[in-house]
């Protein structure tokens, strides 16, 4: 079975075909089925049905509801004439994340970074350090340069926000070679699987 999902899947390389489309589609069905039962027995009743029926000697916690009510809000967005509704607790659930995820991404992505580019550009004993501090505080200056729109990109001005291109290009092409080898690694897994668990011609 794995290996005619597995063959079906790579079928596409070839053109559009039903066993490509059969296998999509079971696995597509596969994923929504596991993820359903996971959320129903993690957020359902681990949180809801348990707070709200809960063992002996525990106190129910009625705050709860407020959750199973936006839930329920949200599935109405499957009924049209009463849709609207489900953008309440969507803008509570957008709203919430965003700011209980303010504080840890303003720490992660903004403080941590701006820290990890204030690095000394001479390190005393150590060439290798002291080329990479350097590479990695103009790099991060040029790339800032060229998204300062506020002034025109002419003479030097211009020469530094060109600069900054060259080390996003850099950037990009080495985090689309990253997803590149990520997906190679897929590849190779499966591959290994066809010719090696399945056929037995890799040992």
């Amino acid at each position: 079975m794995g290996a005619f999902l597995t063959l079906g899947i790579i079928s596409f390389l070839y053109k559009d075909n039903p066993w490509y489309k059969f296998c999509e589609a079971l696995f597509v069905g596969i994923s929504a089925g596991y993820w359903f039962c996971t959320v129903f027995w993690s957020q359902f009743v681990a949180k809801l049905w348990d707070n709200i029926y809960p063992t002996a000697g525990q106190p129910r916690q009625y705050v709860y509801l407020v959750g199973g009510i936006l839930g329920l809000m949200m599935l109405l967005r499957l009924v049209p004439k009463i849709g609207w509704f489900s953008r309440w607790p969507l803008a509570f659930v957008v709203g919430g994340t965003a700011g209980a995820y303010l504080i840890g991404y303003a720490l992660s992505n903004g403080m941590k970074q701006v820290k990890s580019t204030i690095l000394p550009l001479w390190v005393s004993g150590n060439l290798n350090a002291t080329v990479g501090n350097i590479i990695l505080v103009v790099g991060t200056f040029c790339g800032l340069i060229y998204f300062f729109f506020s002034k025109e990109q002419k003479g030097t001005y211009g020469k530094v926000a060109k600069l900054g291109i060259f080390f996003l290009m850099i950037t990009f092409g080495a985090s689309f070679g990253y997803t590149v080898m990520a997906r190679m690694s897929l590849l190779i897994g499966r591959m290994d699987f066809l010719f090696g668990t399945w056929l037995g011609l890799i040992k």
